[in-house]
């Protein structure tokens, strides 16, 4: 296993490296939010084309807890990379002055989703980095990402990596113990957590992706039947857009 684990990031180093490279791009710039995706990628960053060449973005709201920027603070110092914070509260002020824009708590979360995506290009392009990001195969086989927002990225260190998956790579890299240890949440309001939101846990949801997978997208359970229907109604989002 650990072996196995060992190649594998080693087939990531190479193509974080090439990525940058073949963009003659300075570094790599990644949302930092103090959650374990984030700090699974952040490090994959570093590793691959050296701490001094990434820096790390949090990106709070008013709804963020004081123990995810202090998350992401403990992981950007030991991997050796910057950390800088912004605050997203000014700009998501601004669209609470359109009516119907933040009703909801899922139009809030997107409009969080994309508020920070747009920050970091602007970081980007402005220092001529490359945009890590941070989503992992559970979540883009569910949909469960926002379009233009934590879906947008130059480079996906961990996409084709599950859940689950993440977590024993995070081990294996030595990710500060709290990160591994927290309940994954999007941080979207308070108290919201993927699982609770999701309706599954992670090791459900991952087992019957790869059971569904290896019988050709038929499923054979409940959890599966919730599972594909997830994986269909959001195609849309792993789909180029329609074009003549």
């Amino acid at each position: 296993m650990e072996r196995a684990i060992g190649c594998e990031m080693e087939a990531v180093d190479q193509m974080i490296r090439h990525a940058v490279w073949s963009a003659g791009a300075s570094g790599i710039v990644v949302g930092v939010s103090g959650g374990i995706d984030s700090a699974v990628a952040a490090a994959f960053a570093a590793r691959a084309v050296g701490p001094e060449r990434v820096v790390g973005v949090c990106l709070p709201s008013a709804v963020t807890v004081s123990e995810d920027i202090e998350d992401a603070q403990a992981l950007c110092r030991s991997i050796g990379i910057e950390c800088r914070e912004l605050s997203i509260e000014p700009v998501l002020q601004a669209y609470r002055g359109y009516p119907g824009l933040t009703d909801t708590p899922y139009l809030a979360g997107n409009l969080m989703a994309r508020t920070r995506m747009a920050i970091l290009y602007a970081i980007a392009n402005r220092e001529g980095r490359l945009v890590c990001g941070t989503s992992n195969r559970t979540e883009y086989m569910l949909g469960y990402c926002t379009k233009h927002g934590d879906s947008a990225a130059d480079i996906q260190p961990i996409l084709h990596l599950y859940k689950t998956e993440i977590f024993a790579v995070g081990r294996a890299m030595g990710i500060v113990q709290r990160i591994l240890e927290k309940p994954p949440s999007a941080g979207l309001w308070a108290g919201q957590t993927d699982e609770g939101e999701l309706g599954l846990t992670y090791p459900e949801i991952d087992a019957a992706l790869q059971s569904l997978e290896r019988s050709g997208w038929k499923a054979g359970n409940e959890v599966e039947e919730r599972v594909l229907r997830r994986v269909r109604a959001s195609e849309h989002k792993r789909s180029s857009p329609p074009h003549l």
